[in-house]
């Protein structure tokens, strides 16, 4: 995509039927194309759409894309994005339209996912396993032939497999290998092991390829935030280390990818490796964040604030607050069921239906009939599988029926809970239905 190129919208092309089964269907809905959910003008708060339920706000989703993929582009990046976080065809879609370098998936069946929907550059940031992973590696590579695909590998072990899984294979094309470095989760934990697999990916007789280097620097974060300071630079000077020693075997000619970069700590990744990467001039830097363009209210919020700290984030060429320029893009929606105490309510949403693993859901706002309440203070103290408890202001008036609007912390964990995504207009309303395939 190019600066003059128009920015493309959001579309849904996995279309399928919704029926009241799925989270957010109004009762009664039976066999509803998922391309005329607009017509229906469902909004969360108007009492039709079964709740709780999730949306995206389309057009932060968008804003948050298009301001990503500018900024790794004037900072010599490129993005995979981890389409993990939402398991959604039609949004990973969007991404690569938009100019994302490609897709990256956790494991072979997300792959599948992803290349079902005409994905076809694939990083699988996580290592195959021992042969019984490296065979269904190269099962669903014979069955995409033409896929430009990239696979972690942080031991010899792992190398071996995959090695004995394409030579049992003549007809595969070789497999691109990034040696994985890591600290606090998988990858390679010296350049001594990394050589190793490097030598073990040379060995398999041009089966496997040395494709470039890989690490994951949000493993390394520790509870103090000098150490994780240390930590990750320690971690990412290997990474450039290593990124020479591949090029000096391999030679000029090899194109290399150079990947890493969550949500969290990408302004690291992109001081530590960008200025390497570039000098050399057959290499790719690929950054593979994938929360950031949902953000949230709770743990990103606060990620990106201590960014700033750091007076990591820049567009064009100009400092700007990271925190307030991504926008949260999720919302959770609950009714109020009970008021059974002063000071207490309690809506239909519980540990089913919201993360919780990095805080409680925030609340937003407080809707009757579908016009805002004024609000004190509503906070969610505590979760049941279906039970969100609040407590709320002495003179606060929450009544049984209102709507709760929330915002959410961790979209990993809160997007996974839903078989479908609506995605919604400025005016709150679904205009979009996004499958997700979690398994």
């Amino acid at each position: 995509m190019t600066e003059n190129s128009p920015v493309p919208a959001l579309a849904s092309r996995e279309n399928f039927l919704l029926d009241d089964r799925i989270r957010g269907v109004p009762p009664g809905t039976f066999g509803l194309d998922s391309s005329l959910v607009a017509s229906e003008r469902w909004h969360p708060a108007d009492g039709r759409m079964s709740l709780p339920v999730l949306t995206l706000d389309e057009e932060a989703f968008i804003a948050n894309r298009d301001l990503f993929l500018r900024y790794a582009r004037e900072q010599g990046a490129m993005v995979a994005p981890h389409a993990k976080t939402p398991m959604a065809p039609d949004l990973a879609r969007s991404l690569v339209e938009a100019g994302a370098w490609g897709t990256t998936v956790a494991d072979v069946r997300q792959a599948a996912v992803m290349l079902r929907a005409g994905l076809a550059r694939l990083i699988i940031a996580n290592e195959a396993g021992g042969s019984g992973g490296a065979n269904r590696l190269a099962a669903l590579v014979g069955a995409w032939p033409d896929v430009e695909l990239f696979v972690f590998a942080d031991s010899v072990a792992a190398v071996n497999a995959l090695a004995e899984a394409w030579r049992a294979n003549a007809r595969l094309p070789p497999l691109r290998v990034l040696v994985e470095l890591g600290a606090g989760r998988a990858g390679a934990r010296t350049a001594g092991e990394a050589e190793a697999i490097a030598d073990a990916v040379d060995a398999a007789g041009g089966r496997l390829l040395i494709a470039g280097v890989a690490t994951y620097e949000g493993a390394a974060a520790q509870f103090d935030p000098g150490r994780t300071e240390e930590v990750i630079s320690a971690l990412l000077a290997m990474v450039a280390d290593m990124f020479l020693r591949l090029r000096a075997r391999v030679g000029g000619a090899a194109p290399l990818v150079v990947t890493a970069g969550g949500s969290v700590f990408f302004d690291k990744v992109v001081a530590a490796l960008s200025p390497t990467v570039s000098r050399d001039g057959n290499a790719t830097l690929v950054l593979r964040s994938g929360a950031i363009f949902f953000h949230d209210h709770g743990i990103y919020d606060r990620s990106l604030g201590a960014l700033d700290v750091r007076d990591g984030f820049a567009v064009g060429g100009v400092s700007v607050s990271a925190r307030n320029s991504f926008r949260p893009a999720l919302r959770l929606w609950a009714e109020v069921l009970s008021r059974p105490e002063p000071g207490l309510a309690i809506c239909g949403m519980g540990m089913r239906d919201v993360s919780f693993d990095q805080g409680f859901p925030m609340v937003l706002a407080v809707l009757r009939a579908g016009k805002p309440m004024p609000v004190a203070r509503a906070e969610v103290f505590k979760l049941n599988d279906q039970h969100a408890f609040l407590t709320i202001a002495p003179g606060d008036d929450i009544a049984v029926g209102d709507i709760i609007e929330f915002g959410i912390s961790h979209p990993c964990t809160c997007l996974d809970r839903y078989r479908v995504i609506f995605g919604v207009d400025p005016a709150g309303h679904v205009r979009h239905a996004f499958p997700t395939y979690f398994g």
